[in-house]
């Protein structure tokens, strides 16, 4: 286990001090743990290799997790390496546990770096892990007049695809997550910044239960309840509010005026407003009922 971060100094000051080991003694280890499954003989070459896995994480400070975090996950692969490795195949532990501990590193990164994994397949693993590094390279080597992009150009994109061995589209592709940010979709805020949080543009009322129903409702009143409403009106009612509401001439200025249908009737445009109240009345109260 690794220590706390306030520890950390000490944790690396001491496995610097561990003993390394020769060839022979790790292959006769190594034999020990595989014929017999020797837990102390695991034990040695676990502790021989701890600064291997030191080193490796300091490879990977640039992600902003704990340096702590990244020792135990590369620890977790070396133990994995010890278990697997094969002192017959002529290799030295050292370079078969580093698959193993860098392995371990990036899973950990991918899992916890951003709330939303990045990286799932091979090719975008890869980009992942070299396409920070590549950039600063290219804009190192563009000079001082590029050196304020945070960007790449067409060219630079072409050039990452054919060094990886992916296609550009998935270049971009990750550039485009990398730069991004995660983002509360409901912030704990006083501030009255809700309405700006994505749960305000980003939620579906349609299923909601109320506005469902209210939708239904709304509806409902537009076409068979007002025709239900109308129907309640004698002739000259129902004219008139059509006429007052319910029309649109083709140049969308309404239907008539107040004076207009008291020209037609042959009353004073105060009596058809009286008339148009009165019909509204009996209209809500034949939506009401219904």
């Amino acid at each position: 286990m690794v220590p706390s971060l306030g520890n950390l100094d000490a944790y690396i000051s001491a496995v610097n001090r561990l003993p390394l080991l020769t060839q022979p003694e790790e292959v006769s280890l190594a034999r020990r743990l595989q014929a017999h499954g020797d837990v102390q003989a695991a034990g040695r070459l676990v502790l021989s290799h701890l600064r291997l896995v030191v080193s490796v994480s300091r490879q990977y400070k640039g992600y902003g997790l704990p340096q702590g975090d990244l020792i135990q996950e590369g620890n977790i692969g070396l133990m994995k390496a010890v278990k697997r490795f094969d002192p017959e195949q002529g290799v030295r532990l050292v370079s078969y546990a580093l698959h193993w501990i860098r392995a371990e590193i990036h899973e950990y990164i991918l899992k916890n770096w951003r709330l939303v994994k990045v990286a799932t397949t091979k090719a975008q693993r890869k980009l992942f892990f070299n396409l920070r590094s590549m950039k600063q390279g290219l804009k190192s080597s563009a000079g001082d007049a590029d050196s304020h992009r945070n960007t790449l150009t067409p060219d630079q994109v072409d050039s990452i695809a054919r060094d990886l061995k992916v296609k550009p589209a998935e270049v971009i592709e990750m550039e485009t997550r990398l730069s991004g940010a995660d983002l509360a979709l409901d912030p704990q805020t006083d501030d009255g910044e809700e309405s700006y949080a994505p749960i305000a543009y980003l939620a579906d009322d349609s299923t909601e239960p109320t506005q469902a129903l209210e939708s239904r409702h709304r509806d409902w009143l537009s076409s068979d309840g007002i025709a239900q409403a109308l129907d309640v009106l004698d002739g000259r009612s129902r004219r008139i509010v059509e006429e007052r509401w319910l029309k649109v001439n083709d140049d969308s200025s309404g239907g008539m005026t107040l004076h207009e249908l008291a020209a037609e009737y042959g009353v004073s445009a105060e009596r058809i407003r009286q008339i148009e109240v009165a019909a509204m009345k009996k209209m809500r109260k034949a939506l009401a009922e219904a």
